[in-house]
């Protein structure tokens, strides 16, 4: 979906005003599948209205923190089952991602793509449709999160060190280790993300 990528890029921010005739000019497509698709999102809580007008919805203190626990859950189950499924080749994936990401240190943005990517990747190691489908979810709200929490000075070091951690769990098929490494991880970024919040 064109619009939801758009917003997950970071081309809409929270708060901006989303018109379907500017939307089905710069997609290139005609008003009805746009406005079908503005209702999607609306429906699912990524746009709100204000007045007539649909804006893409911002995320409050205390969505945010429901939002990390679920996540944390979630991430830390794909991550369990991960270790007990995923193939050699997936494996070798994540390492190299690990390995490839420590160039973008010094650049925030390109780092929070290379991190959905990696997480993405232990998603689909987990072989299991429905988790997959469930944490896509959780990504697309975290898409409503005006910074990532890897603009924080010194975190994205730290992140690719718990990036890495999780990974060697994974390869080593230690299951609880996994699912504890992957926790942690969420709960350090949420942990960011409130200091950053709090002094913007």
């Amino acid at each position: 979906m064109l619009i939801l990528e758009a917003i997950d890029s970071g081309v809409y921010r929270p708060g901006d005003r989303l018109v379907e005739s500017e939307l089905a000019d710069r997609f290139g497509v005609s008003r009805t599948p746009i406005r079908e698709a503005l209702q999607r999102l609306e429906t699912q809580s990524l746009l709100t209205r204000d007045g007539r007008s649909l804006i893409v919805a911002s995320l409050d203190h205390n969505q945010l923190s429901e939002l990390y626990v679920v996540r944390a859950e979630l991430e830390g189950l794909a991550a369990r089952l991960a270790a007990r499924h995923a193939t050699p080749e997936e494996v070798r994936v994540l390492q190299e991602m690990v390995e490839e990401d420590g160039v973008l240190l010094d650049d925030p943005a390109a780092l929070s793509r290379a991190n959905r990517r990696f997480h993405k990747q232990i998603h689909l190691a987990s072989h299991n449709r429905y988790l997959v489908q469930q944490l896509d979810l959780v990504h697309r709200s975290m898409a409503l999160m005006a910074t990532t929490s890897l603009a924080a000075e010194g975190r994205g070091e730290d992140a690719l060190k718990e990036h890495a951690a999780i990974v060697e769990a994974i390869h080593t098929h230690d299951e609880d280790r996994a699912y504890a490494a992957l926790k942690e991880h969420i709960s350090k970024a949420f942990v960011t993300r409130l200091k950053l919040d709090a002094s913007a």
